[in-house]
């Protein structure tokens, strides 16, 4: 997908980004959006979870994370796993009998 010197986050004059204003653009959209405030760790934690909720395989999560094994992320969020597997015996299930 990327590597990991392709990843270069500045302000337009080239200047690093300043934490204080990248949390001041994390809290703008949380406004925006209409949902209460939480950490910026908390939405990445999210974003994960509802990847691979959606059926997102876990390699492409691992990728957008920046996890450099696949098992970090599936260790890290286990508690969607089963969810999962219900999911693939259901759709095998139709695959096969409907």
């Amino acid at each position: 997908m990327w590597q990991e010197d392709d990843l270069v986050f500045a302000q337009a004059n080239g200047r690093p980004i300043e934490r204080k204003s990248d949390w001041k653009a994390w809290k703008s959209l949380l406004n925006e959006a209409g949902v209460r405030e939480v950490r910026l760790h908390d939405g990445r934690h999210t974003a994960a979870t509802l990847l691979l909720s959606e059926g997102v395989h876990p390699r492409v999560v691992m990728e957008v994370l920046g996890h450099s094994q696949m098992r970090t992320t599936t260790d890290t969020y286990s508690h969607v796993m089963p969810a999962l597997g219900k999911d693939a015996a259901d759709r095998m299930g139709r695959a096969l009998w409907d």
